[in-house]
């Protein structure tokens, strides 16, 4: 059977049904186009907010460990503050102990009986220490005289304790500023030992020091040796 060709009513019927399948195809063509468009924009907004979240969490991060680092240098100096604040005191508190024992010395060198006996003993030990013949002995100015008197008794102990004899020259050569005690110089002018009361409060504060901290302070926790 030959076809016919088709009638007007017929060729818009089959335009309608291709003008209906291009734009079918064209609105699913537009949906997959929307999803896609809309599947890369979730996950560029989710890329930009992880790096604003990020960007924050760094800068809180920055924030905190700047507050911490001030923290801690405040911290620091209140400690340091405090700890030379207790330094400063108890170094006034060790003065103060020092200045008593010095005006103890003092009050010994006014007490004639109690200075003469003292100025014998270091005298007796300085003869025993130099053993030499003759020995020179200087005193303050004021104290020749005590000095004298002290010299001669140290060297009968002395001739006592050693069998020997010894020969004395008493000089006031010393300032009268000082609080007293004498300076042995041996004949050979090789020994000399310092026997005054101003060096024995220095060493006797030097040799005494750390135990006196430690008596008065109780031991330092960042110390493990005391001297």
């Amino acid at each position: 059977m030959a076809s016919r060709p088709l009638n007007d009513e017929e060729v818009l019927n089959e335009m309608n049904k291709m003008v209906a399948f291009i734009k079918q195809e064209a609105m699913e063509k537009a949906r997959e186009i929307r999803v896609k468009a809309d599947e890369e924009f979730a996950i560029e907004k989710a890329k930009l907010v992880k790096q604003e979240q990020q960007a924050i969490d760094a800068q809180y991060e920055k924030k905190r460990k700047g507050a911490e680092v001030a923290q801690k240098i405040a911290q620091s100096t209140l400690t340091n503050k405090s700890r030379l604040k207790l330094l400063h005191r108890r170094e006034e508190h060790l003065q103060d102990l020092f200045s008593t024992s010095r005006a103890s010395i003092l009050a010994l060198a006014k007490d004639g009986g109690r200075y003469v006996q003292f100025l014998e003993g270091v005298i007796v030990q300085g003869f025993l220490q130099v053993m030499e013949p003759s020995v020179t002995v200087h005193s303050r100015k004021r104290d020749v005289e005590l000095v004298q008197q002290a010299a001669n008794g140290a060297a009968s102990t002395y001739n006592e304790l050693s069998g020997r004899n010894i020969s004395f020259e008493v000089e006031g050569s010393l300032s009268d500023d000082g609080a007293g005690g004498v300076k042995l110089i041996s004949g050979s002018r090789r020994i000399m030992l310092d026997n005054t009361l101003d060096e024995r409060l220095r060493l006797l504060e030097d040799r005494m020091l750390p135990e006196i901290r430690k008596d008065l302070f109780g031991a330092n926790p960042n110390r493990k040796f005391y001297t």
